[in-house]
């Protein structure tokens, strides 16, 4: 029987709808684009497991070496800090080829040792004795930005495995906008401005530890030279030293001592001969097209005294030290030198050792060469290495001399430009 329309009865039923079979992980894993989306959530939830690691490390060891001087877990610290170094460059390049990497959550975790290691700098020039109490205080804010990303990532202080759900990683996998943009960042602001930062960090650095007596400049090193007087009218000419340096300077210097002063040379005598490599700087000065001190800086005075002490009086392990350092200078780092140098590589107490040999000795007994030859001379002229300066200064101020005119010179000048003339303010 058909209806009026012809149609039969059963084909007024409605189409059977086919089953709908809803895709499994297994199934989202063999389309396209997915097995990389899990090697990505893998690899950003390896970076976040590493910086975890890395903090409480740091804390603990940090903790241990501020409240008891020990050092219990600094081997392990290096090497998972090491790790999180690597795996965070490595996340980091990947946020520049693939916008799917959520970055709110990984650029803190990849910039913060960079950004650690550039702040240390201003740490060691400035507060120094504090480095341990700077790193402690670092330690805490990573431990505490480890937690910060971990509650907002999971709602809370959970922790899993999978620390960066999959369904973190979305968007596309690449686009040409997210290079574009990353390679100009980097190019354009972040390289120009850690070098920008380095240079300021060593401008300060230079003139911070000289404290003024150089000073780092775009011109070039520009080195104070500073006359100091007393009432009796007896006067101290301290001028800092470069072991190399333009010609220009040595002449300019040379000419500008006054014909009746007397000199106290700088000169480390080694009458026993117990240096095996000649104190030398001629390669580091041919390198760099410049000059060595001992070759162009010719004072007119006659009387010129060596003030300096003789090699014996140092310490082997300095006598040592300084046969590596003028054996690197007078033929460069070559595979054997720098086994030597691993080798030779000593505690903080033979660094010390060093540091007061050929520093503070030698200070102490110039400051006694000024004492003796004040008697015999109005004018004293000390032409020596600038890290000598500060100490020289606040002793024989404390003598009763008193800064009485400074004179800058360029010792060392960046680019081709022209020599600039010696500037002079007083005091």
């Amino acid at each position: 029987m058909e209806s009026s329309n012809g149609m039969k009865p059963s084909d007024s039923s409605p189409p059977l709808i086919p089953p709908v079979t809803l895709p499994t992980s297994r199934t989202l894993a063999r389309e396209p684009g997915n097995s990389v989306r899990q090697l990505l959530c893998f690899v950003a939830s390896l970076c976040i497991w590493f910086f975890l690691a890395d903090a409480a490390l740091s804390l603990l060891d940090d903790t241990l070496a501020v409240v008891a001087s020990i050092h219990v877990v600094a081997g392990l610290r290096a090497i998972v800090n090491t790790f999180a170094v690597l795996i965070g460059l490595l996340v980091y390049l990947l946020l520049g080829v693939t916008p799917a990497l959520p970055k709110r959550f990984l650029l803190p975790v990849t910039l913060f040792n960079p950004a650690v290691v550039l702040v240390s700098l201003l740490a060691w020039i400035y507060v120094p004795n504090r480095i341990q109490l700077f790193s402690w205080a670092c330690s805490v804010v990573q431990v505490l930005l480890g937690l910060v990303l971990i509650t907002f990532i999971r709602g809370g202080v959970r922790f899993g495995w999978q620390i960066i759900p999959e369904h973190f990683i979305a968007g596309r996998l690449f686009r040409w906008q997210n290079l574009a943009s990353f390679c100009a960042i980097n190019i354009l602001l972040a390289l120009p401005g850690v070098v920008g930062y380095m240079a300021f960090c060593g401008a300060r650095a230079v003139d911070h530890f000289t404290e003024g007596f150089v000073a780092l400049r775009p011109s070039g090193f520009i080195v104070q030279v500073r006359k100091y007087v007393r009432k009796d009218g007896k006067s101290i000419l301290l001028v800092p030293m470069s072991h190399i340096g333009e010609p220009e300077f040595y002449h300019s210097l040379s000419k500008s001592f006054p014909t009746n002063s007397t000199i106290l040379m700088e000169g480390v005598k080694d009458d026993k001969n117990l240096l095996t490599n000649r104190i030398s700087y001629k390669r580091m000065a041919t390198s760099l097209g410049l000059s060595q001190q001992q070759k162009e800086f010719k004072p007119s005075p006659v009387q010129i005294i060596p003030a300096d002490i003789d090699v014996d009086e140092f310490a082997p392990s300095t006598i040592g030290f300084l046969n590596l350092v003028m054996l690197i200078h007078t033929r460069g780092l070559t595979a054997q030198n720098l086994l030597f140098l691993m080798q030779s590589s000593g505690s903080i107490e033979i660094e010390e050792q060093v540091f007061n040999d050929i520093l503070r000795k030698r200070n102490r007994h110039l400051l006694q060469e000024i004492r003796e030859h004040l008697s015999e001379s109005d004018q004293l002229v000390v032409p020596w290495g600038a890290a000598h300066m500060p100490e020289l200064a606040r002793e024989i101020q404390k003598s009763g001399f008193h800064l009485e005119s400074s004179r800058a010179y360029v010792a060392i000048r960046f680019g081709r430009g022209r020599q600039p003339k010696p500037s002079g303010t007083a005091r």
